[in-house]
Order: C-alpha cells, then structure tokens, then sequence
C-alpha cells in the first residue's frame, strides 16, 4: 500500500489478532468503498478478500495452535458480528454471510474442526461435541431471529454475563405446550382487536400495532415474570401512539366497549377529542384516544399485586421518557424520614417503547440515557423496547439515520442491545426474560430492537404505497405473526387447527358484544373537579423554633473544614437578628420547616447545590478531604427526607424527569430550577404539553415549582429574560401560578404556601427568581416578617394613598428601583409603586381594592424592562386598562418591540434602563 513490492500472498503477514478487524474493514469495503480508509480501499480491489491458507491439524502441536488461535479469532468475530448475519428481518432473508464469519476465509476446513475438541471454541461446551458441533451451534444462537450487541460493554463481568446466556442457550428457551398455546392466543386477541377497529372505524386514526403485534404478549410476559421472580411492584410503562390502544386494552384492562366509545364519540375521522372530552368541567379538554395513559392493578398467579402505569403522552414522540424515568424514581424513592431518600431500584420498573425513527431521531433519547447512571436520576435499569418498523412516516432507514442500526445511540452509554424479530414470538418472549435478568443483575439499561414491520401507512388515513412500493408489496403479501405462529403451533402439534379457529370466533364475538354497547354507553365521563374549598394553609412558625432551625443548618460537624469563603457567609447566618435574611438563607429557612412539618424537598438544577450565583450552599464541601455535607440531611427535627441534586447540562430531560416525579410525590415540594431563567426554553415541549396542559388535556395534577432567574441588568439577550410572556400566554382555567417574589420573607411565605396547598390543591408554581436581588438590602427579610404574614399578591410602595395621582405598576426589582426614585422627586406622595407580585391569577380582589383607596388618582403605567411584545405587558395592560375608573389615564412603559429581548451591550443596556425609568416618572 505505501509503493513497495507486495508479497505472492498479499495476507500471509497479518496476524492472527488483526486478521478479524481487517476482515471487519473488508464487510464495510463491500457495502460502501468509500467507508474504508483510500489506501485500504484500493488495497481490496486490487488484491481481493483476505484469506489465509489452510493450517493442517494434523501437523506439529504448532500448527494445531494455530488453528485452534483462527477458530478463537473467528469465535470473536461471531460474537461480535453475529447480529449483522442474523434472521432478525421479518420481510427479509438472511443477510449474506460477512467475511469475518466465514471459516473460509479464516483458513480453517471441516477437517480441522472435526480434530479439535468443542472446548477450543466454547468453554462451556458439552464434552460430547467436537469444535464443528460447537460450530454449529453457537452459529446458530448468534445469527437466528434473536442477535446481540454486548462486546462494546467496558465490564468484563457485563460482557461475560451476555456470553454465557447466549452460548448456554438461554435465548433458545424451550417454552412449555401452556405458555406456547396462551402466546398464541394472545396474537389471536391483538391482531383481531387491529383488525376489528379497521373494519368498523375506517379511516379513523388509531396507530395500529400489525407487524409487531408480538409487543403485547411480550410486555404481559415481562410484567409476570417480574412479578414471578423479583420483589418489583411497580411497572411504569412509556409508549408513543403505536399500539396504544392494543396495549390499553390487553395489559392495563381498558374495556373494549370504553375504547370503542372513544371512536364512537368522535366520529369525524380526524380523532378530535369525544363529546365526553370537552365542556364538562372548568378547565377541562381531554385529548385523542391514543394519548391517554391508564392504571391498573393486577393479580397474577401467585397472588402477588403489580400496578401498572401507562404514562400519558402529547404527540410529541419520545419526550414522555424523562417523565416515566420521574414517576419511577418517585416510586423508588421513601421521602419520609429525615436524611437523604431512601432509594430501592426494585421498588419500580421502568419500561419505554420507542419507535426506530425517533429513538434514532429525538435528541431527548440521548439526554435521558444519560441520566441512568446519575444518582439523582437513575431509576436502576430500564428495558427499552424499540417498535421497529424499519420506517419513519415515508422516511426510510437510509435518509433517516447515519448508522446501521436504530438502536446503536445505546452503544455509547454501554447499553447491551438484543435485536429480535417480530415474526418470532418464541424468541421475543427469551429476549424479555433475558432483558429482565440483565436489569435485575446490574441494574442498568437494555434495549430490545423489535425487528418487525407497519401494516399500514403512519396512520390509518395514510396510503405509504406510493413512497414505499417495493416494501407495501412485500408486507401485503406476508402473512400476519399469528398466522405464522399457528402453522408452527399446529404443525409441532401443540394445537389444532379447529382449537385456533374457536379461539379466533371466541374473540370475535366478545369484540362485537363490546361494540353492540357502545351506543348505549354514555359520553366519558367528567373529570374529578378542582377542589372548591380553600386549600389548607401552614401554621405560623414560632420565633424560637425558627431559631432552633437555624442553628441547625448552620452547625459546622466536628473536624469539617470549610472554605474561608463560605465560613464568611455561615458566620453571617447563624445569628438571625443580626443582619437581614437574604434570599438563599429565607429558602434554607422554609425548608427546614418544612421538612420540620412532614414534607419532603427535592430540587435539581444545574449548579443548584451552590446556585447559580452563589447564593445557596446546600451542600457543603470540605476544603481539605472534598467531603459533602449536607445540613438539611442532618436536622434533629426533620420527620421527612431532603434532597438537591446538580443536573446534567440539560433542561429537557431533567424538567421531564422533575414533572413525572412531581406526578407521583404528592404533598412533597418538588423543585427544578433553570441556570437562568431563558434557559427553560430549551425544554418548552415540557412546559407546553406537560405542565400547563396536564390537568386539562389528561386530569394530571403535578406541584412541581419552576424557579427561573430573570432580571435585566446588562448580561445580554440570553441572560436576562425568563420569557415571562410565553407563561402567561399559557394561562388560563387556574392551571398554574406565575409569580415574581421581590422580597425573602415573600418567598419564604410563597414556598411554604405552595407546599401545604399541594396537599389537596396540586397546582405547578413558575417562579421568577431575582439576581441582583438576592443579597439585596431592601429584598432582606426579619425574623417578625417570617414568623408572621403572609404571601402578598401585591406590594404597595406608598405613604399616604389618598394623595396618590400617579400610580406606577409593575413587577420585579424594576419596582425597587422606582420606588427609590420616585422618593427623590418633588412631591414623592403623589406617586405609588405597586408591585404585581403574582401575575397569574391576577390578584383581582386585591387589585379592585386598592383602587379604592386612591380617590385622586389621575394615571397609571404599567412599566416593565422587557420589550413590548414581552413580558406582562401584552397579558397585563388590557386588563389593568379595562379595570380603572372613569377618566383615570393609562399608559405603558416599556422597551420598544423587538425579536431580542435585551441589548448585547452594556452601555445600550444602561441608557434603556435610564430612558424606562425617566419615561416612568414623567407625568402623564
């Protein structure tokens, strides 16, 4: 290859050890030349495959070493490549055989194999076989319709488990004549139930799951055996549109006629919400059928309880990941006693089927991954389906991804990835139970790669015929998986031909009686409504108690080192009367009162344990051993569990997975906080589909409390907004609050309000955190602002209001700052600040309130930092202007419209800041 002469045999000096990977390079030489380096491309066609010439047993103990090396080397070879020559296609033959796996190519003759004993190839190989026996089999085990990818895990012991249980034959079970007849009649159920719906509801949308109808008995044999074998009892399951229903109906228990309701109900072939769907109670939509999520409990054989959660999920493919790992952890975690939680991986099993287009496609596939080994989010193994219907909508594999296989974004967490195919229910029933070990075992994440095909287009309505028309050729003419299974079934004699036929008779008709119901069946029924009565407050907290809490935070533990720095700032907290309490100390304070009262705290962020700005401190580090210390896990009088962990850098995954926890840990206070606030946009399909909808769209109550650090003070577009617009557009029906707390004895109040409300009243909290605010003289709070008061709507900045002319509203420090100007002008007791400390729900009562204590007043502005198509001006002004007394003046103040939300440059900051506030207090 570099210009010199090239020996007679072009290969005889490579060694046995490089032998495999440059036959691995010649198998991507011959699907695409350009996938190999240039030299070695033009090496190939030159000289053709590497071979080697064939080394005689039968000669020295040096040249049977040699061969028994090659066999080894080809032995690798398998169980590294197996999968690209398994029968994992249904719609397809066999790949041909690679180079690496032919013995051909190795150099090695039947002969040969025939002199070695099978232990040259196999050490657990039964002593009766010689190596072409072992040949055979472990060929067999690696390339049938179940193959593996284990060889890219970096433990030893990992790889060596998925060795044995494939070279022992474990995914060769041999299943007993009942399980073989109960699996077939549970194709029977799911194909009939496909093809029923197609009948009776043409035309509807309803993602049908045939061609891998097997998903429904694997799932129900993946619940049982862990009921059966492990101490889980809590199955939380994900799955995107496909199926759905299937799924619904066959392992969660929905009722055939509830399903056909949905249809019934809807009749307009589009899947719009059914007449039960809408206008029966306040704040109430619902959504398309193949959407909703269920619980169900069920018992099996051995009397063990499993409950089962189908997570809902928008149409927004794969984000309901993080949020299922969430209810899991939830499951997982105990949060009532003191310290950290008390976290059991065998509490609960997570469970996500993904499509191949997405799972390949969705960057929050990867961002969940991740989180599986991260102690605050990982959840001790989830078993990943993948619904493989080797198409995405009409986008094939090849413009659909860059890789072989779907499912090889796994491969670079370490992942173990079992590809089956659907058309052989034996086998996906051992890749199940071989998944569930692995997990079990290790306690860590498996993908299964359901090989299969869709039946139809992406949905019913679909035609893929003119996009696919070699594939929708093929699939037209391949018999259905139950068809396939009952021919193997009664050619082995396990069933008979007139046994499968009642079967399907026996489904057919409990379908129709279901469907005869139906129209009888009144619409679905309403949602359980918001509680009318007030929610119930927290109790004052005494002086000496918040005393006592404050000595325990702020206790340095014998022979703790900590860092000057933080020693200056726990010395300024430990006495409560000597300076004012700032921000991050007030939250500490409500916690640790909290925690006093029986709710437990988690919050997760990115850089949440110390804040953003260093305000925080959670976790304390030692200086000299780097030891964490965390007070809140230490409180004498704690009676439930705190904890705070730093996120990956991700928003999407982490706010899923913080909602979906926030789902299931009711009456605890469940946190995410954003770096900065703007940062949240990254995980708006969380915010839009999740938090602000769930009550509507699915009747989901969540808690969980969003604080977003906003604020313009000159750190440019990306660091200043919390898009404080883009909340408030999504209010409405009381689904959230929106808050913008100014002070620490607010916030103080706020948390604590929030947590004894979300006992009976769960209702997600979007708080706007302060920046420059958080140390701030005038934000501090006393000891007589916490122990008494509450949280406050609005704040009044003003002396004597029945002088006020000018009254200035708005939200945020901006409300500091004028009310520190406005004490500078000429008659100060003309002016009033007001600050809207809660914006959603606006504060109505309290608002109408204090106009009336204002008989002079004259005008009002709303200013506010951001630019006028945002922030609360576009929310806000019509309702403020709409709500004053005849004659009385409105007016706005703002930054002018603009697609930025802030200036790049601090001295356009400055003079836009100068202008808002000049502008402010001109008269109007």
């Amino acid at each position: 290859m570099d210009g010199r002469a090239v020996p007679r045999d072009p290969y005889q000096d490579v060694t046995d050890i490089n032998r495999a990977y440059l036959l691995e390079c010649y198998d991507r030489y011959q699907q695409d030349p350009a996938a190999v380096d240039p030299a070695l491309a033009e090496y190939f066609a030159r000289w053709g495959p590497p071979t080697w010439p064939d080394a005689p047993v039968q000669g020295t103990d040096e040249a049977r070493q040699t061969v028994a090396d090659r066999l080894q080397s080809w032995a690798d070879a398998l169980r590294e490549g197996g999968h690209r020559a398994a029968a994992i296609n249904p719609l397809a033959p066999p790949p041909a055989l690679p180079a690496a796996l032919d013995l051909k190519t190795w150099g090695i003759t039947q002969a040969d194999l025939r002199a070695l004993p099978a232990s040259a190839i196999w050490p657990e190989a039964p002593p009766h076989l010689d190596a072409a026996q072992a040949v055979d089999v472990l060929y067999r085990r690696y390339t049938g319709p179940i193959a593996f990818e284990y060889r890219h895990l970096a433990d030893a012991t990992a790889r060596e488990f998925w060795r044995k249980a494939v070279e022992s034959g474990q995914a060769e079970a041999q299943w007993p004549a009942a399980v073989r007849r109960t699996l077939l009649y549970r194709l029977l159920q799911a194909g009939e139930f496909e093809r029923f719906l197609h009948r009776t509801y043409p035309g509807q949308k309803r993602f049908s799951l045939e061609g891998t109808d097997v998903l429904v008995p694997l799932l129900e044999h993946l619940v049982r055996t862990a009921a059966e074998t492990t101490e889980i009892r809590h199955v939380v399951l994900a799955m995107a549109h496909r199926g759905r229903l299937n799924v619904l109906a066959h392992l969660l228990g929905k009722p055939y006629a509830a399903i056909f309701a949905e249809f019934h109900h809807a009749p307009d072939k589009e899947a719009v919400p059914s007449e039960g769907s809408s206008g029966l109670n306040y704040g109430w939509t619902g959504d398309v059928r193949y959407h909703l999520g269920a619980e169900n409990t069920v018992e099996e054989p051995n009397l063990v309880e499993m409950h089962l959660h189908l997570a809902h999920n928008p149409s927004h493919l794969e984000f309901v990941n993080p949020v299922v790992e969430g209810m899991a952890r939830a499951l997982q975690d105990r949060r009532d006693r003191a310290g950290a939680p008390e976290w059991d991986a065998d509490r609960a099993l997570p469970v996500t089927v993904h499509g191949d287009a997405a799972f390949v496609g969705e960057g929050v596939v990867a961002e969940t991954l991740n989180l599986a080994a991260l102690e605050g989010y990982q959840t001790g193994g989830t078993i990943h389906i993948v619904v493989n219907n080797q198409i995405g909508f009409t986008t094939t594999p090849e413009e659909g991804r860059s890789t072989p296989y779907a499912t090889d974004l796994a491969k670079g967490f370490e992942i173990p990835v079992v590809h089956v195919s659907a058309d052989d229910p034996e086998a996906c029933l051992s890749a199940a139970t071989l998944a569930l070990t692995w997990r079990q075992r290790f306690h860590r994440d498996v993908v299964i790669d359901l090989v299969g095909y869709r039946r139809w287009g992406h949905n019913e309505g679909d035609d893929p015929a003119p996009t696919q028309p070699l594939l929708y050729r093929a699939i037209a003419d391949h018999p259905d998986v139950a068809s396939l299974y009952r021919d193997r079934l009664t050619g082995e004699g396990v069933v008979t031909a007139a046994e499968v036929e009642a079967w399907r008779r026996e489904i057919q008709a409990r379908l129709e009686a279901a469907y005869q119901q139906t129209p009888r069946l009144p619409p679905p029924a309403a949602p359980v409504p918001v509680p009318s009565d007030p929610a119930p407050r927290p109790p004052a907290v005494l002086a000496e108690t918040l005393t006592a809490l404050n000595q325990s935070l702020f206790a340095v533990p014998p022979e703790f080192t900590l860092h000057p720095r933080l020693r200056r700032t726990l010395e300024r907290r430990h006495d409560l009367t000597q300076s004012a309490i700032d921000w991050g100390w007030a939250e500490q304070l409500a916690w640790a009162t909290l925690l006093s009262e029986g709710i437990a705290v988690r919050l997760s962020g990115q850089d949440s344990q110390r804040g953003t700005f260093g305000q925080r401190h959670a976790v304390w580090h030692d200086a000299e051993t780097g030891a964490r210390y965390c007070p809140l896990q230490h409180l004498p009088d704690a009676r439930a569990a705190f904890a705070v962990y730093n996120s990956p850098l991700t928003e999407t995954a982490v706010l899923g997975f913080e909602y979906g926890y926030s789902v299931v840990a009711k009456g605890a206070l469940i946190l995410w906080e954003a770096q900065y606030g703007d940062f949240a946009n990254v995980a708006q399909v969380m915010i839009d589909q999740f938090i602000a909808a769930g009550r509507a769209k699915w009747q989901q109550d969540s808690a969980l409390v969003l604080l977003l650090p906003h604020g313009y003070e000159g750190q440019g577009p990306e660091h200043s907004s919390a898009r404080l617009e883009r909340f408030l557009e999504l209010s409405a029906d009381e689904n959230w609050q929106v808050v913008q707390p100014t002070t620490a004895a607010q916030y103080f109040h706020l948390l604590r309000e929030h947590a004894w409300a979300s006992r009976t009243r769960p209702q997600p909290l979007v708080v706007l955190t302060p920046k420059s605010l958080l140390r701030h003289p005038r934000a501090g709070a006393t000891v007589a602002e916490l122990t008494g008061g509450t949280f406050r709507p609005l704040l009044v900045d003003g002396h004597d209001l029945a002088q006020v002319h000018q009254l200035l509203v708005t939200s945020g420090k901006l409300g500091l700052e004028l009310a520190e100007q406005v004490a500078l002008q000429p008659h100060p007791e003309q002016w009033a600040v007001v600050r809207i400390e809660r914006l959603y729900p606006f504060p109505d009562a309290a608002w109408r309130e204090l106009l009336a204590q204002l008989p002079r007043l004259r005008a009002v502005k709303w200013v506010q930092e951001e630019p006028a198509n945002m922030g609360a001006l576009p929310f806000l002004a019509p309702k403020l202007s709409a709500s004053l007394p005849p004659g009385v003046r409105f007016a706005t103040v703002s930054r002018p419209p603009r697609p930025s939300p802030a200036e790049g440059f601090h001295t356009a900051h400055l003079a836009e800041a100068a202008r808002i506030v000049q502008e402010a207090l001109s008269e109007l």
